[in-house]
């Protein structure tokens, strides 16, 4: 695959993915279409040597693999969640001639982004059908609904030397004048226009708000993509294609976890047993899941920050990444990231094999240091692993900003490790 198709199908796969439900959705899509069978948690699995499977948890996070049945697996992980404004259970607020939705602000959001922004709703439904069966679907409002004004500068003349956001009161999204305005219809509606007629009662919903303006190539040459959700969708991206492109006897797994945000402690986060349990369904055998353990690797992929030109100052100038000069190798004495000696110098040699540019991160000494799944990982499974990031500009932001060379370059080095 060439860097122009790459590209161009990662635009695609962030529009279509708003929301985790999405991302899961649309990958078990791409692994249909790739020969990859489907499992169900809740079913005996006969998994046959020389197939590809993949499989779900709470259609927010997936995971799938290869089945040669052999050791020294290249095991890819990365996240399907990304900041957002949530919606709450009752959101619905009327006052001073609109109605407002109530959010509550998912992981480590940059508040003021999303002001002046057209958003849109997406999310899951569940609900009860007329054969008292509970029921869940993914929907997708896709038109602009919504917007959070900016207090203009006449009523707040120091804006621009300080500003605080609210979380309770400053970022409510307006989304009507209609004093009429009803959530249950407005809920059955969404349902209505993915499909869904047979409505009995309306239960619970995970919607989320998010920026409905388009992924696009950004540059006087296009260098720079931009969109919501590059992190972690970018790295989901680099997984998906990555497993896709191998024959089904090349040991490689891929497990995209959600909650990584809010910390991963939960049953579809890479805390929970999503990702142990279906290892030890591939390897039943206590001896053998040992052995796979210890021979294996886990790529730990998500975003980095690249130095900003405008505050190079927050970066430590020995490692300050470049946006297009190759993949963020991370490091952390105190083990926030799980890269080693070891692991590194595995993944620089095969990146050095294909002449793939490779960068190091390592946070200032007075500044804290982010997490990710790597560490969380590791020590659940005991698998080597490796922290490793693609560069990025505004990470949290509404809309992100990376480079258009160096998701490809990772997707070679992962396809290198399969040689």
């Amino acid at each position: 695959m060439i860097k122009k198709d790459f590209n161009e199908g990662l635009l695609g796969f962030l529009d279509a993915s708003p929301t985790p439900f999405h991302a899961t959705e649309n990958m078990a899509g791409m692994f249909l279409n790739a020969g990859f069978v489907r499992l169900h948690e809740t079913q005996k699995w006969n998994l046959k040597q020389g197939e590809k499977y993949f499989v779900t948890r709470n259609d927010s996070s997936i995971i799938a693999f290869t089945y040669p049945k052999s050791k020294n697996y290249v095991m890819v992980g990365s996240h399907t969640d990304s900041p957002n404004l949530k919606l709450k259970p009752n959101p619905v607020i009327k006052e001073h001639g609109v109605v407002k939705f109530g959010v509550e602000p998912y992981g480590g959001v940059l508040l003021n982004t999303w002001f002046d922004r057209d958003l849109s709703l997406a999310g899951r439904i569940s609900y009860l059908d007329s054969h008292n069966i509970i029921k869940d679907t993914v929907v997708d409002a896709k038109k602009s609904i919504a917007i959070i004004p900016s207090l203009a500068i006449h009523l707040d003349r120091e804006v621009n030397e300080k500003k605080s956001v609210n979380a309770q009161t400053d970022i409510c999204p307006i989304v009507s004048t209609n004093k009429e305005f009803e959530f249950e219809s407005f809920l059955k509606e969404l349902l209505v226009s993915s499909g869904v007629e047979d409505i009995k009662e309306l239960y619970a919903n995970e919607l989320s708000f998010y920026d409905t303006q388009a992924a696009s190539y950004i540059g006087l040459e296009d260098e720079f993509i931009a969109s919501a959700r590059l992190d972690n969708l970018l790295s989901c991206y680099v997984g998906m294609l990555s497993i896709c492109s191998v024959d089904a006897s090349v040991p490689m797994l891929f497990i995209a976890s959600d909650h990584e945000e809010v910390g991963s402690e939960s049953a579809s986060g890479a805390g929970g047993s999503f990702l142990e349990s279906t290892l030890k369904r591939m390897f039943g055998d206590f001896e053998e899941y040992t052995q796979m353990i210890r021979s294996s690797m886990l790529i730990s992929a998500d975003n980095a920050h690249a130095v900003h030109p405008n505050f190079p100052s927050k970066h430590d100038a020995n490692h300050a990444p470049l946006i297009n000069s190759g993949v963020v190798i991370k490091v952390n004495a105190n083990q926030r990231y799980a890269s080693n000696s070891k692991t590194i110098s595995r993944f620089m040699n095969v990146a050095s094999s294909l002449g793939e540019p490779m960068q190091n991160f390592v946070t200032r000494s007075d500044i804290g240091c982010g997490s990710t799944i790597g560490p969380i990982t590791a020590s659940r499974l005991g698998i080597d692993t490796i922290d490793i990031g693609l560069p990025t500009y505004a990470m949290h932001s509404i809309r992100e900003l990376c480079g258009s060379d160096d998701a490809y370059s990772l997707y070679k080095i992962i396809l290198g490790f399969s040689e």
